[in-house]
């Protein structure tokens, strides 16, 4: 059982690069060369528009950056120093494996056509089928596929694969966050390649398909709810899921007994300042080109992170006489994880409204632990599930038609549009629900198949030295 659990990733890589090799061959000598599915031989090079594309670059650049050296460092640093590799390592590997897994078929479920009754996306992309540059023969020229949703922003489908790449690679690094210095290396890879597919990708596929039943600019949804930049798919999933995993899991040796305080508090300023500039890709960037209503959301996601800061820190200086860094910092994070469904919804004075709330429910969201006396490591669900839940019902306030583009009617509760707080509470509940059983299922396989935790020897030698076989800190 053991080599089994040790064997599981790499069987799952080699699987994987298989996979890709027999894709690369078809492409290169089969029929779909000549005709992708999803080429348009219509688009001419004056349709691409080089200034959203170079944005589009810059931001998805700037959301991997959040990724690593962000919250690998925000993390690591929260942690005891035995662990601090262990936590980078998972950043790191997740970077690698979840972008190959988005590559070949986590885009395709998430942005294909409608399949399972809308529940998910089909095959259109699999294999980035039609989503990369091909050969038409017939015309004797190359043909670039555009991203060709309800706008037209010029820039090749390509990009937008990669730019929502990034937002599938750290949302399972949220979730480590719950389950850090005691989970195996081995099932957490597992673990986060199936919640990526399972979970994930329906919850990507209501919410930002053209068709997705929560999507606003689909004409026939159900429930439109808006989710700019990924409050209700990145936060409120990772969050509630963060949630499970630390109940099921149960807590590390010691706690509640023994101090487990943050071993580098340098790290984490360090991770939060990244992920503060990171963020502005992640909400600016959603804008999907170099507009008016990228700026809003850059500038509203600026205001809503420096009112969190003052929030918690301010919590903190009432509550306890002293203002902290990691109160600061945490603070930050909770604001931009608040702003992040309204940065292109909401005006940026609300935006500060919205990051000052942020910053004080998930201060007290997080007291929580122990009293309900979970051990949530850090902090994934009081910051990023709460956050994220309080950013979506907020942004059903706030909306405006003065910031969404094309809107004339009413869109916020403020302006008199009480209906979009309902869609905005269907889709976290929808989100909750998918997330709550899909991990629950998960979880429970996999504690069958490989046991989830490692033994309460090599807990105790730390996941650095038990997992990966090395030391971050050695004084000579």
């Amino acid at each position: 059982m053991r080599l089994l659990s040790k064997l599981a990733p790499f069987t799952l890589l080699l699987v994987l690069f298989c996979t890709v090799s027999v894709s690369a061959d078809e492409v290169a000598n089969g029929p779909a060369a000549a005709t992708p599915a999803a080429a348009d031989p219509r688009k001419t090079p004056d349709q691409f528009n080089a200034a959203n594309t170079a944005w589009m670059l810059t931001s998805s650049a700037l959301v991997l950056m959040m990724t690593a050296p962000g919250l690998a460092m925000f993390y690591c640093g929260l942690v005891r120093k035995k662990n601090v590799l262990g936590v980078m390592m998972q950043c790191v590997f997740l970077m690698g494996i979840m972008s190959l897994v988005w590559a070949v078929w986590g885009y395709s479920l998430a942005f294909g056509s409608d399949i399972a009754g809308g529940f998910i996306g089909g095959g259109d992309f699999l294999m980035l089928k039609g989503v990369l540059p091909s050969w038409n023969s017939e015309t004797n020229s190359a043909v670039v596929p555009m991203l060709e949703p309800v706008a037209d922003y010029g820039i090749p489908r390509s990009v937008h694969m990669i730019y929502q790449m990034m937002f599938f690679i750290i949302t399972p690094g949220l979730i480590c966050g719950a389950f850090a210095e005691r989970m195996k290396f081995s099932v957490m890879v597992i673990f986060c390649v199936l919640w990526g597919t399972f979970v994930y990708c329906p919850i990507a596929h209501w919410v930002w398909s053209d068709t997705g039943w929560l999507n606003p600019a689909n004409p026939t949804a159900a429930f439109p709810a808006f989710d700019f930049a990924g409050g209700t798919v990145v936060h409120v999933s990772s969050g509630i899921s963060a949630l499970v995993c630390a109940l099921l899991i149960g807590k590390r040796l010691g706690y509640g007994q023994e101090p487990m305080p943050p071993h580098n508090l340098t790290y984490t300023c360090i991770g939060a300042a990244l992920l503060w500039v990171g963020w502005f890709g992640f909400n600016a960037g959603s804008a999907l080109a170099a507009n008016a209503l990228a700026v809003n959301a850059f500038v509203a996601t600026h205001l809503a992170a420096a009112a969190g800061t003052c929030a918690w820190a301010g919590a903190e200086w009432v509550q306890r006489g002293k203002p902290s860094i990691l109160g600061a910092c945490s603070g930050a994070v909770a604001g931009l994880v608040c702003i992040t469904p309204a940065a292109g919804m909401v005006s940026p004075m609300w935006g500060i409204v919205m990051g000052f709330a942020g910053g004080l429910v998930c201060f007290y969201a997080c007291n929580l632990k122990s009293k309900f006396k979970y051990d949530d490591a850090l902090d994934a669900f009081g910051v990023h599930g709460v956050g994220g839940t309080l950013g979506a019902l907020l942004t059903g306030v706030f909306a405006t038609r003065a910031v969404i583009p094309g809107a004339t009617t009413p869109q916020g509760l403020l302006e008199g549009n009480a209906g979009q707080v309902v869609n905005q509470g269907v889709g976290i509940v929808a989100a909750m629900a998918l997330a709550v059983v899909g991990t629950v299922i998960l979880l429970k396989a996999l504690d069958a198949a490989m046991g989830l935790r490692v033994s309460q020897q090599d807990e105790l030698i730390g996941l650095d030295v038990s997992q990966h076989g090395e030391e971050g800190y050695i004084f000579i």
